[in-house]
């Protein structure tokens, strides 16, 4: 039997369902949102758990004209009364806002008249209809020619309802994805006032005021504080992730990802795939990013034994972590390396903020980093408040990303310091070195797991130290380079072209053993010739360095050889 495609990066319901593609059934969405009625309904979701797609569906379903044919065999063709009473019968309005972006007000504002504009000219029939008045039709026009004012645009939703419903005798079923992208890039570009102004009144009016709305559900990471762009409405029923209700609707459940699995033959996965990309609690629900999997699964089909790789964390540019780790003290850098090490973090979220609030304190960002995926909650305390921990190993290596960059802004770029750390690899001053890595090590947040093994251990720390070594552009770094009878850890060769500098790293799992460990990485150096590759050059003045780690702490011994 052929296999279905997998739709990656695909978000359009009925492109999945006409083409063939493999899709995992969600349609319980809609059997659950109108057995739980609510006027206006927030979603308020990771970016890729399925926002769009689930948005495409319900329009499929909704929306008058469509082809019911798509839902057949899928969860909500069994409810039979719900399909009768609401299939096929509302005109519906839908809009994304993800493309709503500019690094000035104009250039957003163009593009959320462009956003608009479109979904006017899908709806163009509406120009010719015999249900609307001479007025409301040289309005329509006036949209599609691009002949708008801004109170236009603020009123267009409203508008477009009134239309819609004049024409159909139907009200409107009105769908905003990813409602707070624009709100997201303004506060990054520094037009948030202009563009919450913007967004209040035209929410206002479609959502607030709006006789013409059946109902209406909106998306986003968010859950932007109702004094900030949802004043007033008081019809608001608000979905997040903490909400037990529709919790298995957005991301994969286990049963549904060893599904996908046994149907591309891929079982013996399942380990790795929950490793990296599980780990998230929605509600009273674990639940799988679903980008994570099916672009996981894609690649696998292809190539068996392809290694996990992070798809979630490569479609944005992680500014939350980055601006987190920026302002982390030293009680949050040691809360960081509590959750890196597999810890939870006891923390009174806050699911309510406008952007303005997010950077007024290092709690409000603990809140943010929790609602948009990269953080989850492993239970709550006594006390309300919520044991947050990093889902999966994909979010992990995001923070160990975000450390070694911040890590490398904090120390490296700070030449006086570095130059003197260098100078004491050439003058073979082991005290020197001991003292300026020890203080480096207790400033930095460690990234290391107390779980791993203690080789993966010392390639961390190797990294590390090739990391403060090539501050000195003059030197030529060589790493597990051949040389003498093996692979020296790290091989230098200084401006001075008679010197030369050999390295060896060491993990001690006690503070005890690091003189005993310094020892034996000497000893590796001189009884496998690790300084045979820098004599070949015509370096005779060579020094051997033996560093051992453990923890934040490191012991350094010299010799010269000879």
């Amino acid at each position: 039997m052929k296999r279905k495609k997998l739709p990656v990066g695909i978000e359009n319901f009925e492109e999945i369902r006409k083409e063939g593609f493999y899709y995992v059934d969600k349609t319980g969405l809609i059997r659950d949102l109108l057995n739980n009625w609510g006027k206006v309904n927030l979603f308020t979701r990771p970016r890729r758990f399925g926002k769009t797609l689930n948005m495409s569906m319900m329009k499929s379903f909704f929306e008058v004209g469509g082809d019911k044919s798509v839902f057949d065999g899928l969860a909500i063709s069994r409810e039979k009364a719900l399909c009768e009473t609401y299939m096929g019968k509302f005109p519906v309005v839908f809009l994304s806002l993800k493309g709503v972006d500019g690094l000035t007000f104009d250039l957003a504002y163009q593009a959320l008249c462009g956003i608009v504009v479109e979904e006017f000219s899908r709806l163009r029939f509406l120009a010719a209809s015999d249900k609307l008045a001479a007025d409301e039709k040289q309005y329509f026009k006036k949209i599609l020619n691009g002949k708008y004012e801004e109170a236009d645009i603020i009123g267009s939703l409203k508008k477009l309802s009134c239309l819609l419903e004049k024409h159909y005798g139907q009200k409107v079923v009105l769908l905003i994805d990813e409602y707070d992208v624009p709100l997201d890039k303004a506060f990054q570009h520094g037009y948030y006032r202009e563009m919450v102004a913007l967004i209040r009144g035209l929410f206002g009016q479609a959502l607030k005021t709006n006789d013409f709305l059946q109902f209406a559900v909106l998306t986003g990471c968010l859950r932007v504080s109702k004094e900030s762009i949802f004043t007033g409405l008081n019809n608001f029923k608000v979905l997040s992730i903490a909400d037990a209700r529709f919790d298995e609707h957005f991301g994969f459940t286990d049963a549904e990802v060893r599904q996908i699995l046994d149907n591309y033959d891929l079982q013996e996965h399942f380990a790795e795939t929950k490793e990296w990309y599980d780990g998230y609690r929605f509600g009273k629900v674990d639940v799988y990013c679903p980008w994570d999997v099916i672009n996981h699964v894609d690649r696998l089909v292809g190539e068996p034994d392809a290694r996990p790789q992070a798809y979630w964390i490569n479609t944005s540019g992680n500014d939350l972590v980055r601006r987190f780790v920026d302002k982390a003290d030293k009680t949050t850098q040691s809360e960081i390396e509590r959750l890196i090490n597999g810890e939870a973090i006891e923390k009174a979220v806050r699911l309510e903020l406008t952007y303005n609030e997010i950077d007024d304190s290092i709690d409000n960002l603990w809140s943010v980093l929790y609602t948009t995926g990269y953080l989850t909650q492993a239970g709550e305390t006594e006390d309300g408040k919520y044991k947050l921990v990093i889902p999966n190993r994909e979010v992990r290596e995001v923070f160990i990303l975000q450390i070694q960059e911040w890590f490398k802004k904090t120390f490296i770029r700070d030449d006086k310091p570095m130059q003197a750390f260098c100078q004491a690899f050439q003058t073979g001053d082991a005290e020197a070195i001991q003292k300026h890595l020890n203080l480096i090590l207790s400033k930095m947040i460690s990234v290391m797991d107390t779980k791993a093994r203690d080789e993966q251990k010392e390639n961390f720390y190797h990294g590390l130290l090739l990391g403060l070594l090539r501050s000195d552009p003059s030197w030529l770094i060589l790493s597990n380079a051949e040389s003498g009878d093996g692979f020296s850890d790290i091989l230098i060769e200084p401006e001075d072209p008679d010197a030369g500098i050999v390295i060896e790293v060491k993990y001690s799992p006690t503070l005890a053993g690091m003189e005993r460990a310094c020892e034996a990485a000497l000893e590796q150096i001189r009884s496998k010739r690790y300084d045979e590759r820098l004599r070949s050059e015509g370096r005779e003045r060579i020094t051997a360095f033996g560093i051992a780690f453990c923890k934040k702490r490191c012991r350094v011994a010299s010799e010269m050889l000879y």
